[in-house]
């Protein structure tokens, strides 16, 4: 009697495969109801249909954009990736709770733009070795623990580590903090190097703004001389009554590429915040001649700001005869920007300028 009780039991109310296959079918009636035999579900959601395509069409010509209008081009690519990551989504959404099979259709088109665009950066194209790391952060004039971020930074293990932002009042705390780690430094203007290597060099970068936000110095890398460059070119704003105001950051950024183009040393590291993404156009002075580390070597998209909730990623380290390796996004500091490093290869074959 027990065997059979047992039996019966498990006929039943198990859960076993034999079960499985009628629940997964239940489930699968559940979500298709309203789907099957109604022609209509070609006819709904065509606006959301079109507005698919119009988001596939924007990813993909986000150059042609005007700027000439409070410079939309710009705004528009300094978020491209979100446009996907938002907007999709949301799109798809609308599409199964309209029931319209067009909608979903055409949501495809805009998720295959994106991942086109963008899907290489999801993954991790990090390597290994390399010769020198090299670090960039801006540090905010305002940071209440100039200190402490001096010493969190100096512990991400980085050859070179540039800082921008920097006040008059603030420079010898970071100095200080910076000693024991770096024996040598430069500060220009808001701007400053520090280096477990030589320094020689040093000097301002005029990047067409009346006082100094840019510099360059010669590292002594134990594989030769590299010329690192370390710029904060301007802030933009996002205006209701002029758009992306941006003219400013715009000229320092073409002030910048012609230095960069000009510089005599073949291997060149760019660090700082350059207001921008690799995206926009802008900056293309500078993006046409050198390589983005995160987007090279990085990991995810290696959003730096706001580091309260990282929407874009501002701050860059750029290379040109040099090879990146890695980059990575660094724990957070007092500042509203996070702190950036990659780790780079010099090439042996380049002994000199």
């Amino acid at each position: 009697m027990a065997q059979q009780a047992y039996m019966t039991e498990t006929d039943n109310g198990g859960s076993g495969p034999e079960r499985r296959g009628p629940r997964l079918r239940r489930l699968m009636s559940r979500l298709t109801a309203g789907w099957r035999d109604d022609p209509r579900i070609w006819r709904r959601g065509l606006i959301t249909a079109a507005l698919a395509i119009l988001l596939a069409l924007v990813m993909v010509l986000h150059a042609q954009i005007p700027n000439r209008i409070g410079n939309l081009g710009s705004l528009s690519e300094t978020f491209l990736p979100w446009f996907g990551v938002i907007s999709v989504p949301l799109l798809l959404v609308v599409a199964l709770i309209r029931r319209s099979a067009t909608a979903l259709i055409a949501v495809v088109l805009p998720t295959a733009v994106w991942f086109n665009l963008f899907g290489g950066l999801l993954g991790s194209n990090a390597g290994t070795g390399g010769d020198l790391t090299v670090a960039t952060h801006n540090v905010n004039a305002e940071n209440p623990d100039p200190s402490g971020t001096a010493r969190e930074v100096a512990g991400s293990g980085a050859d070179v580590l540039a800082l921008e932002e920097l006040t008059t009042a603030a420079v010898p705390t970071y100095e200080k903090a910076l000693a024991s780690t770096y024996k040598y430094h430069s500060v220009q203007g808001t701007v400053g190097l520090w280096s477990k290597y030589p320094l020689s060099a040093s000097r301002p970068v005029d990047i067409k703004l009346g006082w100094t936000r840019a510099m360059r110095a010669t590292v002594a890398t134990p594989e030769g001389p590299v010329a690192v460059y370390v710029a904060h070119l301007p802030s933009v704003r996002v205006k209701l009554e002029a758009g992306f105001t941006a003219r400013q950051r715009d000229k320092s950024a073409d002030a910048l590429g012609e230095a960069l183009f000009d510089e005599k040393l073949t291997r060149k590291i760019l660090l700082g915040d350059l207001n921008g993404t690799m995206n926009d156009r802008a900056l293309n002075a500078v993006t046409a001649q050198m390589r983005s580390t995160q987007g090279a070597s990085g990991s995810g998209f290696g959003f730096s700001w706001p580091a309260s909730f990282p929407l874009a990623r501002i701050d860059q380290i750029m290379v040109q005869g040099v090879e990146p390796v890695s980059s990575w996004s660094l724990p957070r500091t007092a500042s509203d920007h996070l702190p950036i490093a990659a780790r780079v290869k010099i090439p042996a074959s380049a002994t000199g300028s």
